[in-house]
């Protein structure tokens, strides 16, 4: 088959160069992808020749550019860490002044995305969220999945076999879970570009070998499997596109998809993806992605906690005008958060495309009515904001949570399936607008609290206990907690203590008093056969307490800890 190389050009926030050409460079094809973690009964399905066939071009094409952009990403945080400030890019100005420009916009199945329900591809939550009477589906194998080799493996079945309509679920207490007629669209997410997937080792024509891309690991196999039986069943291959920090990023998504229409003879724009603002440089470059994707996007999603996460990190080395109080404080209202929602909603609006508000933390618990009022009403008032700010849908991590965002968006929507007429022509936000951290009580006496270190500390521990039994996205104190939540738990920490921030009540955070609270917080949780305890703690002592700040907890905590070998 013909196919195509990618178009690059180079960075313009490095070297000084427009956007509008694409070089073409040829890259070497692989030798062959190897599969090196232990056969499971999706194996012979998922992993079959023609798969890997498409994974190894995937990763010729693609690779060697993803690696130059994760290089870049690091030099950019260099600079923001010395002291640059971020700004909206002049070598962009253009795209951003050309009112001309649209983007593709949603395709069949995706118009009414009033509401969508998160969780991972494991059986039981494949059937709960296709009978939960949500829109759409985010079938995520990002932040609420922990990369287990079998996660990664049965999730693609249980995707391959929702799509087909073959899917049930049987508990071990002899339960039966039955699909009903009426199913959400699926949206899936696949890990960002920073992660990799050690179970398949990707070896070039030099013998060089390395870990395959996760991205391009888990949007090929999904793509591959489902594309065209997607399109058959008249809906789409659609994908949430996670982390993305630069324009770059995303067109090289869009390059990926290209190649991929083209192998799987599909026609050119099938494909949809929704990117997930969740970094705050990807915040100062909204149109450039959408401008970047526009043939292949339906819209963003206004991902808060990555965000608020991405703002801990960009700036933990800048001092207390950067600092962030105890994260139960900063919420969507404060300036910072408002400003960077609002341009969410403009941006998209003026370009057609949609805009996708996030989720509160908020869950109900069947066993305590006092809770799940409070939830109720919590993620009520938080989709009355989102509806009233213009946003088109929302997401929910609850099935419980869908009729409660519904009846909102069902009123701000009226007869229509968006609110993409509502230009927002009255936002007007500013580089200084998304940066006013301090706007957010930040490094005010005060502002941190002894229960927020406890909080974060007892958080972080226990989420990485789960994750590293397999489960990704996890009820903690009444609230969902996924690898976003976490990191903010931990960055918190990490910034605080290298800021010598003094609590509330004058407790001064040294590596002494965590250590202390640590363990304090360890001393009490319940234990049992199987638990991981004491490797959380060990992990959170690594990515929270180090001299040096890991960009992800999940990059070494799967390494040390996920990785196995047939």
């Amino acid at each position: 088959m013909t196919t195509t190389t990618p178009r690059l050009s180079p960075d313009p926030t490095l070297s000084g160069t427009g956007t509008a050409s694409r070089t073409r460079t040829r890259l070497p094809a692989p030798v062959g992808i190897a599969v090196v973690g232990p056969a499971l009964p999706d194996t012979p399905r998922i992993l079959t020749d023609e798969a890997l066939s498409f994974l190894g071009d995937l990763h010729a094409r693609f690779a060697a550019t993803r690696h130059e952009l994760l290089t870049a990403r690091q030099r950019r945080r260099d600079a923001v860490s010395n002291g640059e400030d971020l700004r909206f890019l002049p070598l962009t100005a253009h795209i951003r002044a050309d009112r001309t420009w649209r983007v593709a916009g949603p395709g069949p199945g995706l118009e009414d995305r009033r509401v969508e329900i998160t969780g991972p591809t494991d059986r039981k939550m494949t059937v709960n969220a296709l009978n939960s009477g949500a829109q759409v589906w985010l079938a995520d194998h990002e932040d609420a999945m922990s990369p287990t080799w079998a996660n990664v493996l049965t999730g693609q079945g249980n995707l391959y076999d929702a799509i087909r309509g073959q899917v049930d679920f049987t508990s071990p207490e002899g339960k039966e879970y039955r699909v009903g007629a009426t199913t959400p669209t699926i949206v899936f997410r696949p890990r960002g570009w920073h992660l990799t997937e050690k179970h398949l080792v990707v070896t070039d024509r030099g013998g060089q070998e390395c870990a395959a891309s996760a991205s391009l690991v888990d949007a090929g196999l999904y793509l591959f499997h489902n594309a065209r039986e997607l399109v058959e069943r008249g809906r789409g291959p659609y994908l949430y596109l996670p982390k993305i920090e630069s324009h770059r990023e995303a067109r090289l998504w869009d390059d990926v998809f290209r190649f991929t229409e083209a192998y799987l003879g599909l026609r050119h724009g099938t494909i949809r993806a929704t990117v997930l603002i969740e970094t705050i440089t990807a915040a100062f470059e909204m149109e450039e992605i959408l401008y970047e994707l526009r043939d292949h996007c339906a819209g963003l999603n206004a991902g808060r906690w990555d965000y608020l996460f991405s703002i801990i990190k960009t700036f933990r080395d800048r001092g207390s005008r950067f600092t962030l109080p105890d994260r139960s404080r900063v919420t969507m209202t404060v300036p910072f958060m408002k400003a960077y929602s609002e341009l969410l909603v403009a941006t998209c609006h003026r370009r057609g495309a949609q805009a996708i508000g996030g989720m509160s933390a908020f869950i109900p618990n069947r066993r305590d009515p006092e809770v799940t009022a409070r939830a109720l009403a919590q993620v009520r008032a938080d989709k009355e904001r989102e509806a009233g700010q213009g946003f088109d849908g929302t997401w929910v991590a609850h099935p419980d949570l869908v009729p409660v965002a519904r009846a909102v968006f069902d009123g701000a929507l009226g007869g229509r399936t968006d609110q993409r007429h509502r230009l927002r022509e009255d936002v007007d936000v500013s580089a200084r607008d998304l940066l006013d951290v301090r706007g957010a009580g930040g490094g005010e006496p005060g502002a941190v609290t002894d229960a927020g270190l406890r909080a974060n500390i007892s958080v972080g521990v226990r989420y990485l206990e789960a994750w590293l039994r397999g489960l990704g996205a996890v009820a903690i104190d009444d609230l969902m907690e996924d690898a976003a939540t976490a990191e903010i738990s931990r960055s918190q920490v990490w910034q605080w203590l290298h800021a010598g921030v003094v609590t509330a009540e004058g407790s001064r955070i040294t590596r002494t008093h965590v250590e202390k609270v640590l363990t304090d917080v360890v001393s009490g949780l319940p234990r049992g056969a199987g638990d991981r305890v004491e490797e959380a703690a060990d992990l959170f002592r690594e990515v929270a307490l180090g001299e040096e700040f890991p960009t992800f907890l999940t990059v070494p905590a799967y390494a040390q800890h996920l990785v196995t070998r047939a």
